[in-house]
């Protein structure tokens, strides 16, 4: 199995404070990752320090092999690495199609990707000339995803997409993340939901205080109701 990410012994330090300590792990190419841990365990450090918002006070980063910790974002973007972050963020101002316009890189956007995104989220289809800023904090979260899979990327870095949301709508982003999936994308996904997790995670990496404490298979940790307590403080379970 080849990795298409790795860290290695990367530190982040944002103003005085020492966030991520040496963190070490790699993601499986084609498979979905969870990143799971208590609230400020550094997971959404984690994929900003990837991409290149925060950039490590040391160690190394290598996507399919090639440095990228002292590269700029848009650099890394053009790496094809899409990012979803957890704040939803939009151009309130722009309509759906004027966002998704200013996300495709590669010249006009595809008709039929179009298409099956609006399989997902056909939210999205009937609010396409709507201001981004009209919309609902689900219809948000859609279009923020859907931004990020306009184009076809190597890696997807989402963080919490199920906040908040209906569990219709978190239904259809399991489908839509299973669908990525299967079309060859790998995933790093952030998420509180754990019901959520065990649904699409293949492998599973858990954060405390800047580092990772665990990882291993997903269905190895959903299966194991101790050391979901242990690592977690709170069972699978009590998420469903």
């Amino acid at each position: 199995m080849t990795d298409l990410l790795k860290l290695s012994g990367v530190h982040t330090n944002i103003g005085r404070y020492h966030i991520l300590q040496g963190v070490n792990f790699a993601v499986a190419e084609g498979k979905t990752t969870m990143l799971l841990g208590r609230n400020g365990a550094g997971k959404t450090t984690t994929l900003r320090t990837i991409m290149g918002l925060w950039p490590p006070s040391r160690g190394q980063i290598a996507l399919a092999g090639q440095r990228i910790e002292q590269m700029a974002t848009p650099d890394i973007a053009q790496l094809g690495v899409g990012y979803v972050p957890e704040s939803m963020a939009v151009f309130a101002d722009l309509t759906v199609k004027e966002n998704l316009i200013l996300a495709a890189r590669d010249g006009p956007l595809d008709t039929a990707r179009l298409e099956w995104i609006f399989g997902f989220f056909p939210a999205l289809r009937k609010f396409w000339l709507s201001r981004a800023g009209l919309l609902s904090g689900g219809q948000k979260q859609m279009l923020s995803i859907a931004r990020a899979i306009v184009e076809p990327r190597k890696l997807l870095l989402i963080d919490e997409p199920t906040k908040g949301l209906a569990p219709a709508i978190i239904g259809s982003l399991i489908e839509c993340f299973a669908e990525i999936k299967r079309r060859g994308a790998t995933i790093l996904l952030v998420e509180q939901n754990f019901h959520v997790a065990q649904m699409i995670g293949d492998a599973v990496l858990v954060m405390d205080n800047g580092m990772i404490v665990h990882r291993g298979e997903m269905a190895a940790l959903a299966d194991d109701t101790p050391m979901q307590e242990r690592l977690l403080g709170l069972s699978l379970e009590a998420h469903q």
